[in-house]
């Protein structure tokens, strides 16, 4: 888990890019729930969980059964 900081920006209406840009239709001086930070990029989606592939080597079976014609050689 993260443990938040005491460094963390606080988050203001002045920050928010739709008030910067004009778009904010709100008259409240707090944060809202449509809060997003400007930046020199503009408007950007919520960053995202990173996607972690599995180790191959756990995905292949440990054991493989002998097929049955190494099954008849064994017992011929």
């Amino acid at each position: 888990m993260r443990k938040s900081t005491s460094k963390a920006k606080k988050v203001s209406c002045e920050s928010c890019y739709f008030k910067c840009n004009l778009l904010c239709a709100l008259s409240v001086d707090e944060p809202c729930v449509t809060y997003r930070p400007d930046g020199p990029d503009g408007l950007r989606p919520p960053r995202q969980m990173r996607l972690n592939f599995r180790d191959e080597s756990l995905t292949r079976p440990t054991f493989a059964f002998r097929s049955a014609q190494e099954q008849a050689a064994l017992h011929a």
